[in-house]
């Protein structure tokens, strides 16, 4: 097998499951990888239960009549909507209400609040037309865009931090440098521009705050991926390939609450997720080499931990799912396991529900009544029972571009349907069936360019990012 099929891209973008299989015996546990145990963070002695004070959304607040899009993949991450007013087909001139050119490229995915949706770009430098450049002219961009007209509102600008990965190798030309989705909360929108740091802006576009997470690169060059989440009052970041830490940020004023670096960062570019614990606290998960983490999110501090056989190039997010975790690996042979929710300590023995040879690799799966779908980095359909991990269907898909990775964006579910964004070949509309079943497959024409963007909907829009345009999907 080719280095490059080895990769493990940038999920944004996508993002991005994680995890691995787990092989349990109760003397020895095989497949471990020992530098799991070298550094996870410190086990929070003090968690009382108690009721828990924030929202289980995506925003720190309920906005009455906001959008329910305000992060990668939605609330929670889960890639669920329930919108019924979106068409399952368009085209350049069928249900296309607007289309926006972007300044640049990038694999990020568009965020949204009631009047405006969010997105970065990057310019100058490593653009996918060959134009690599000088890389001290590297810029990124953040941009607010009127959801009504597809309007370019504001656009900020911001001279790349230095010294940055360059655009070379198996990585940075996957996704470029625009791959970490933005955050709101309806009043204000939180961007990370990797070693750019993470900054604040009101909806007029005001600079807030910006905070530095770190400037170093991880050890394979890959670049910056993970998005942030909000957690009550807190911006939580992975800043992994930056500085080996998660950081949790005041979102009002910028200030650092609590840091928590651990080496087995190291290779991780997914996006965290809340788990609700018995209505008592809540846990940030997230699957590291070697291990998925269940953190006190108030602390940063390590409530629980179950050791797994991944290694590396963790891209997929978790899935967080009432009481239970799926997680996937970052190889296709890494697997995938389940977990059940909470637990205090090492919960490898009691916690692990089952695990699987099989594996998203790139992108998180979507579930949808105990059903788990993704297409993977060969263009091969899956449909597993979630509550066993077997496979139920397996199959080639249809349609798709030759190429190695067909697929970069994570797939959602929109009123019932499996919407997957592929990077040439459109988005794949899937009936929610054993059999793999292709409803429509939706291109525009003129657009050559890569889609990497996981898509966002909200209120009857279907936003879909290439990195050329910005669309808006809706019914005339």
């Amino acid at each position: 097998m080719s280095r490059k099929r080895w990769f493990l891209g940038m999920a944004g973008a996508g993002a991005a499951i994680v995890a691995a299989i787990v092989f349990v015996n109760s003397t020895r546990r095989p497949g471990r990888n020992p530098a799991a145990n070298s550094s996870r963070p410190p086990m929070d002695r003090e968690i009382e239960d108690e009721p828990a004070a924030v929202a289980l959304t995506s925003t720190s607040a309920a906005i009455s009549e906001g959008p329910s899009w305000a992060r990668f993949r939605g609330d929670n991450g889960m890639g669920i909507s329930s919108d019924p007013n979106i068409p399952t087909a368009w085209s350049d001139t069928q249900n296309r209400s607007w289309k926006t050119k972007l300044p640049g490229p990038g694999s990020s995915s568009p965020v949204l609040t009631a009047e405006f949706a969010f997105l970065t770009t990057y310019s100058g430098y490593g653009e996918p037309t060959g134009a690599r450049g000088n890389i001290g002219e590297l810029k990124r961009h953040l941009l607010c865009i009127d959801r009504e007209d597809g309007s370019i509102v504001w656009t900020k600008t911001f001279v790349a931090v230095q010294p940055e990965v360059p655009y070379q190798g198996m990585g940075v030309p996957e996704h470029g440098y625009a791959t970490n989705s933005p955050v709101t909360d309806g009043e204000t929108v939180f961007a990370f521009l990797g070693k750019s740091g993470v900054l604040a802006f009101d909806l007029q576009g005001n600079e807030l705050w910006r905070v530095s997470v770190g400037t170093q690169s991880g050890n394979r060059g890959w670049g910056s991926a993970a998005s942030l989440i909000l957690y009550g009052d807190f911006v939580i970041v992975n800043a992994a390939e930056e500085s080996q830490s998660i950081i949790a940020i005041n979102k009002t004023s910028g200030e650092v609450i609590w840091r928590t670096p651990a080496s087995t960062l190291e290779l991780c570019y997914s996006t965290p997720a809340i788990s609700r614990v018995d209505d008592q606290r809540d846990d940030l998960v997230l699957a590291v080499p070697g291990e998925i983490w269940g953190l006190n999110p108030k602390t940063g501090k390590l409530v629980w931990y179950v050791e797994t056989s991944m290694t590396d190039n963790l891209s997929p997010s978790v899935i967080v799912s009432d009481d239970r975790i799926y997680a996937f690996g970052g190889y296709r042979s890494s697997g995938s396991v389940a977990i059940r929710a909470g637990g205090r300590g090492d919960v490898t023995d009691s916690h692990v529900l089952w695990t699987s040879r099989n594996s998203s690799y790139v992108a998180t799966p979507v579930l949808v009544e105990d059903r788990l779908y993704w297409i993977d980095d060969r263009g091969l359909y899956f449909c597993v029972d979630a509550t066993t991990g077997d496979i139920i269907s397996k199959s080639r898909t249809p349609g798709l571009a030759s190429g190695e990775r067909p697929v970069y964006a994570s797939p959602i579910a929109i009123g019932g349907n499996i919407f997957l964004q592929t990077r040439a070949s459109g988005v794949l509309v899937l009936a929610p069936k054993s059999e793999l079943t292709v409803l429509a497959q939706n291109k525009f024409a003129g657009d050559d360019s890569v889609f990497n963007a996981t898509p966002a909907v909200d209120n009857g829009q279907l936003f879909l990012r290439s990195y050329d345009a910005l669309y808006c999907v809706a019914q005339p």
